[in-house]
Formats: structure tokens, sequence, C-alpha cells
């Protein structure tokens, strides 16, 4: 396996099921997944169960006491690599999904060094599970929203699996992921940390006057 031109690649992993843990969780297993191929790159993962970590609604990066999102946001700014895990719920991203979005956008008021937004030279990728057709609809309400903020996109940065519409088959109830899923998975994450460690060694220019 190719390896990625910046071994201290990092990566943080938002699971924004809308299940607390433990229970099983079929965005889990898709970040399982993409988790798996990010170590074979030697990335360094974190995850985070966004409902287990007492984020509160609002669009800053502190919406003050019990607020569990500052915690999430240093991980984030942190990492070089930001994966968003989602279910489908009625042709859309979950509502966990849309409230992460909403905190991301206090990046675009944010800076650091000489002026550049905090969120420049970032990748998101994005993984995308449902039993109903919605994927690419998902994935292009999040790819906009992380974008937006600041995050580049690398090819093919969205994996998804959908099982048959009106069925009763979860991804986590697979015997294994089909093998066009994990190819996909393979390709986006070669591609998202390439771009990752590209950004990393060299930055975007500062941000114009």
């Amino acid at each position: 396996m190719t390896k990625s031109p910046s071994p201290s690649v990092r990566a943080v992993a938002l699971n924004c099921t809308l299940k607390p843990g433990p229970d099983q969780s079929s965005t889990d297993r898709m970040l399982d997944l993409l988790t798996e191929q990010l170590t074979g790159h030697g990335v360094e993962c974190t995850r985070f169960r966004v409902v287990d970590e007492g984020v509160q609604f609002g669009v800053s990066s502190d919406e003050g006491e019990g607020d569990g999102w500052p915690n999430l946001r240093a991980a984030i700014v942190e990492a070089e690599l930001l994966v968003i895990g989602t279910p489908i719920w009625l042709g859309h991203p979950s509502s966990v999904c849309q409230m992460v979005l909403e905190r991301l956008d206090a990046f675009i008021s944010e800076t650091r060094d000489r002026g550049r937004p905090i969120a420049w030279d970032r990748v998101g990728l994005v993984g995308i599970v449902g039993n109903e057709d919605g994927a690419h609809a998902v994935a292009a309400s999040v790819f906009q929203g992380v974008n937006d903020v600041g995050f580049s996109l690398a090819p093919g940065g969205a994996i998804y699996w959908v099982g048959e519409a009106m069925g009763e088959v979860d991804f986590k109830d697979l015997d294994a992921a089909p093998q066009k899923v994990v190819d996909a998975a393979k390709a986006a994450v070669a591609n998202a940390v390439h771009l990752a460690g590209l950004l990393r060694d060299h930055a975007y220019p500062p941000a114009p006057e």
C-alpha cells in the first residue's frame, strides 16, 4: 500500500449517528472501514460519537458552560483531515451532522497565522450510510458546508452504502462490506491523505488583504 507523503498527518472522525453509545451504529462501521484505510497510510485517527460529547446547538466555537464542542474543535484544528460520518434520514444528513456543520460555521470568521482562515490546508472526507437513495444529495450538502468554511475536497471524497429501498438490512448487519465500497474507501482515503500531506507541507497562500 502506498504510504502518505507526510507520515505525521492526523485525522479526526466525527460519528453523526443519532444513537448514543454503546449501541451499534452503521455509521461506526463505515468509519471503521475508513479508519482502517487511514491507519494503513500511517495516519493517526481520533474518533468522537458526537451525541455522547454534550455538543450544544449554536454557531460559535464555544456556547458556554457544559458545551462539549470546544473539545472536538481543538482536535479538528490540530488535525489535517476531518472525516464526517452520517446516516441518511428522510433523504438528508442526520440532525447531528447538521449541528456539526452549524458549529463549523464559526471557522469562516476565525483566522490563525498571517490572517489565514482556520480551516485552510485541511481536507474533508465523508462516509454515508442509509437504507434509501440519497447518498449523492447528502454528500453534496455536507461537501458544500465543509468547503464553505474552508476545507479542501479530494477526488472521490464521499464513500457511501445504501441498502434496498424500504429494506430492513443496515450496513452494520452485513457480513462484510461490499467490495465496491471497500475499493471506493481505498481510493478516497488515498486521495485525501495525499492532499492533506501536500497542504501540510505546502500551505495555501495567505488570505488577500
